[in-house]
């Protein structure tokens, strides 16, 4: 396809697994034919909302959902055919998986017309399946093979997050004691796997009730073989949401154990200030008293008064911290 072209791909389906590639010239007529036709667009593109106004014969409303620049997945049923919003991670160079990536699709017996903002890898493995004679037979086959690929490509994210959190929790295990720079560091791994398991679950969760209507469609250009991988499909959204939930319900554990651990160090660090407090306020009335700037302080004289009142305040610390022992204070 040209620079230009707000065409990404377009292919005619042979119904056998292959299909034959379409220019962006040839698109508009290819509908006229019975064969099923797969047409991706590239949704930051002018030309892409004018070539849809003018040639997709889809309804005003149906092509301002195509178009969108915020979706949630989703599943509409009308009386010409599906509209489908659905969610992958961001597998893109550089980006965050959970900076989720979205496809916008139109699906009816004869044709699918999808819309991306961003690259998106499950195209790319339909598109690498269709060149090799393995692809979808139908529009319907196709739409649940890109749904099954977004799925199975969050696979490996979820996993990753599994590992990063259990690696949070053996560390909680084998470190009795974490300094400062450690539990920030700790926190900050905390915080982004919880972010990144909160960010999945905000659109796996309608992802799978969108699934979940598109299986349960009955129309007889998606056949109960389409429908059963649909449903696949569902088992598998689910499981992984479920999975996300566990994995938050650990995140806040290994987060309440960070809490106690810092609650436990400024205990500790408190309880010392105050028994240093009591042992020394004694001594500080004492060495206060002997210091105040009036006459008749005794001992002033005598060459042997400061290792006097020396001693005397070894003594009295002494019998403090015996005292302190003694009651198990310290």
């Amino acid at each position: 396809m040209s620079s230009d072209s707000p065409l990404i791909l377009a292919y005619v389906l042979d119904r056998k697994g292959g299909g034959s590639v379409l220019s962006f010239d040839e698109i508009a007529d290819s509908q006229a034919e019975r064969q099923p036709v797969w047409i991706h667009f590239d949704g930051g593109s002018t030309k892409t909302e004018d070539w849809l106004k003018a040639h997709s014969g889809l309804d005003s409303h149906v092509i301002e959902s195509l178009l969108s620049k915020e979706t949630r997945p989703r599943c509409d049923v009308q009386e010409k055919g599906i509209l489908l919003n659905l969610r992958g991670v961001n597998l893109n160079p550089g980006a965050k998986p959970e900076d989720m990536v979205s496809i916008r699709l139109w699906m009816d017996e004869h044709r699918v017309i999808s819309v991306r903002l961003r690259r998106i890898l499950a195209v790319e493995d339909l598109k690498q399946q269709i060149e090799q004679g393995q692809g979808p037979l139908s529009t319907g086959h196709l739409v649940a093979r890109l749904a099954d690929r977004l799925t199975e490509r969050m696979g490996p994210v979820i996993d990753d997050l599994v590992d990063q959190l259990g690696d949070l929790e053996e560390t909680m295990l084998q470190e009795p004691e974490f300094n400062d720079g450690e539990v920030s560091v700790l926190r900050r791994r905390l915080m982004d796997s919880r972010q990144m398991a909160i960010r999945l679950s905000r659109y796996l969760a309608p992802q799978r009730y969108a699934l979940t209507s598109l299986s349960q469609y009955e129309g007889k250009w998606i056949p109960e073989k389409v429908r059963g991988r649909l449903r696949e499909t569902v088992d598998r959204v689910t499981r992984i949401t479920e999975e996300l939930d566990v994995l938050r319900e650990r995140s806040m554990i290994v987060q309440d154990e960070m809490l106690h651990r810092s609650s436990q160090r400024m205990q500790t660090t408190m309880y010392v200030l105050t028994v240093v407090a009591a042992v020394m306020l004694p001594l500080s009335f004492l060495t206060g008293l002997l210091g105040i700037n009036v006459g008749g302080i005794p001992g002033v004289e005598n060459p042997w008064s400061f290792s006097i009142v020396v001693l005397v305040c070894l003594v009295i610390a002494a019998v403090e911290i015996w005292f302190l022992r003694r009651k198990n204070l310290f």
